[in-house]
């Protein structure tokens, strides 16, 4: 992946809220959102429980590694992770790299009772107002996309609708201002969104500079129990994992086995 990858993502998003605010006026899109069922406690989901707490990501595709799993059906999915004992799901919408859209998560929405994440680049208010119309618990924001004034403003967007955003950094030269926010969610992503690189190591690195009563998400190259062990060790509360389960024909025994339970579920 060049250094140049993230500023395209970010071009081509920008290209789509263009056009998603010429089909649908925001004032439609704000009453739609003000009708969606009412936001579910994301955090609180990752907050409980004595063992880290899985955030399981539906994404049919990824910029690094292309088509992850041809029969992609979303309910299909959902279901399967919510028995196998998810605390909350993250949706990929982004139709272009990742090959999501809106309406994956809908459709999720309809059939699960654990509360969702928007995942996605987001760079404006209209972005806020199309998770929540979709009925979406949760936004993610990546520091590395979003400049102070835009980080801050999305950040009470989503908390005015109750929503709960997750704020993702990978750089530790972000941190700082992810906390200047007052987010209690944090995401450290294991991944170089620049270069695409993975080194799990990132989020324990980061762990001991955020405040203990901080929920910390690791993102990113989670792929065995061992992996799960060292995070828990480690006082990192939630972890999100996509790829590992996408690629595989048994969803279910695949969350088993990252659990460390196989055989058994929900």
């Amino acid at each position: 992946m060049t250094v140049g990858f993230l500023q395209r993502i970010v071009a081509q998003k920008k290209q789509e809220i263009a056009r998603a605010k010429a089909h649908t006026p925001e004032s439609v899109l704000r009453r739609r959102a003000e009708a969606a069922p009412s936001p579910r406690d994301f955090f609180g989901a990752l907050r409980s429980g004595p063992t880290i707490r899985l955030i399981a990501e539906l994404k049919k595709a990824s910029p690094s590694k292309g088509l992850l799993r041809a029969d992609y059906q979303p309910e299909t999915l959902a279901r399967i992770y919510q028995q196998h004992g998810a605390a909350c799901l993250s949706v990929l919408t982004d139709p272009t790299f990742f090959q999501g859209s809106l309406s994956d998560l809908e459709r999720v929405r309809a059939v699960v009772d654990i509360p969702i994440l928007r995942k996605d680049f987001i760079l404006d208010s209209y972005q806020v107002l199309q998770a929540r119309a979709a009925g979406a618990d949760a936004v993610l924001l990546i520091a590395e996309c979003l400049e102070d004034s835009s980080l801050a403003q999305l950040y009470r967007e989503i908390l005015a609708w109750r929503m709960t955003p997750l704020v993702e950094l990978h750089d530790p030269q972000n941190l700082p201002r992810v906390l200047r926010l007052g987010a209690r969610l944090i995401g450290v992503n294991n991944r170089n969104l620049h270069t695409f690189q993975v080194d799990l190591e990132q989020v324990i690195r980061l762990r001991p500079l955020i405040p203990a009563d901080c929920v910390v998400v690791a993102e990113s190259g989670i792929r065995s129990p061992e992996d799960v062990l060292r995070l828990q060790q480690a006082d990192i509360q939630a972890m999100l994992v996509g790829e590992a389960f996408m690629t595989q024909q048994d969803v279910g025994a695949a969350v088993d086995r990252l659990l460390g339970r196989e055989g058994t579920h929900r």
